[in-house]
């Protein structure tokens, strides 16, 4: 666009987005230029919602095109909810975009800012609302940052840690991680967390990697069986998806352990339902809640150009321990 109006990329933002020193003229041949292109000027956004109230954008493209159900999702639902409630008490609409707009509905949907979340690598929707100059902020930190960008993220290091020192004091010595695989930053944080916390402690890392998709449920608890399978087992199986949990007891099961006498178990969830397996799991909160308020916060405060704003945040996440990490666990793999 910057090349059809004949002008800077930072000119084109500013026309878009009705800011900066632009003499008429100019911000007119950028505007024809986008009606050219398809590309809709951001700042309509505030124009075309009612009363004149801006319009903040949510999206989750994590998964591309693939037509994951994110509001079944634990995580993803509460974050939705609460950037909608945040959004609301500030006075703007906020609308869920789906993950497999094509790239001209992500040029053309009128919004004043979006909150991005757990951007890919090379995620081509971070670079469409670049080039059309929209404030993004992200739910997680992106994994090829940029100077300048902004991120709102759950301290991921601090939840793993909060659930490994639990394990610990519950007698766990050899605690088994089912790591996924993927191209966003939270399963390469947990990684580094984990071996940095077993090398601290000089216990062993024990670590069995799957590929998330495209049957996550299957691939986790495959992996689990390889961790049981080991000689010595673990005492202590960690999962980090919403999921985690349900695998590590359905695999527990298959190998006739029982948790948490024979295992304990634990994962990174917000499933309200492992207040009621059997037996109950312990998790670790990463505040969904109040990632959405920071998220839609900064973004507002970005949108406004507001001044002394700390771009970088994280939210302290929250152990809730239940019976699956109660016992002391036995030494050895003798039953009683």
């Amino acid at each position: 666009m910057a090349a059809r109006a004949g002008v800077s990329t930072a000119t084109v933002s500013n026309a878009l987005n009705g800011t900066g020193r632009l003499s008429e003229a100019t911000r007119q041949r950028v505007l024809a230029a986008a009606r050219e292109l398809g590309c809709a000027p951001a700042s309509t956004a505030r124009a075309m919602a009612r009363g004149g109230t801006g319009v903040l954008g949510l999206t989750m493209t994590t998964y591309g095109d693939l037509p994951v159900p994110y509001t079944e999702i634990p995580y993803y639902a509460q974050l939705a909810l609460g950037a909608m409630a945040a959004a609301h008490e500030r006075g703007y609409m906020l609308m869920v975009m789906p993950s497999s707009l094509s790239p001209w509905m992500w040029l053309n949907t009128p919004v004043d800012g979006v909150i991005h979340v757990a951007p890919r690598a090379e995620d081509p929707v971070r670079s469409l609302l670049r080039e059309r100059g929209i404030p993004i902020v992200s739910d997680g930190r992106p994994p090829q940052p940029r100077w300048g960008d902004a991120w709102v993220d759950a301290n991921h290091e601090a939840g793993l840690r909060l659930l490994l020192d639990h394990l610990a004091e519950s007698g766990a010595r050899r605690i088994g991680l089912s790591q996924p695989l993927y191209d966003d930053t939270y399963p390469q944080l947990i990684g580094r967390a984990y071996a940095s916390w077993c090398a601290e402690r000089d216990m062993p890392a024990l670590v069995e990697e799957y590929v998330s998709l495209p049957d996550y449920f299957t691939a986790e608890r495959d992996a689990v069986g390889r961790l049981l399978n080991r000689d010595p087992r673990p005492d202590a199986v960690v999962g980090v998806y919403s999921d985690s949990g349900h695998n590590i007891l359905a695999a527990a099961r298959h190998h006739g352990l029982r948790v948490p006498r024979d295992l304990l178990v634990a994962c990174i969830s917000e499933d309200p339902d492992y207040a009621t397996t059997t037996p109950p799991v312990t998790t670790v909160s990463l505040r969904p809640d109040r990632v959405s308020d920071e998220a839609v916060d900064l973004l507002i405060a970005l949108i406004n150009a507001r001044g002394g704003v700390d771009r970088h945040r994280l939210v302290q996440p929250v152990l809730v321990p239940r019976r699956s990490t109660r016992h002391t666990v036995r030494r050895g793999n003798s039953t009683p």
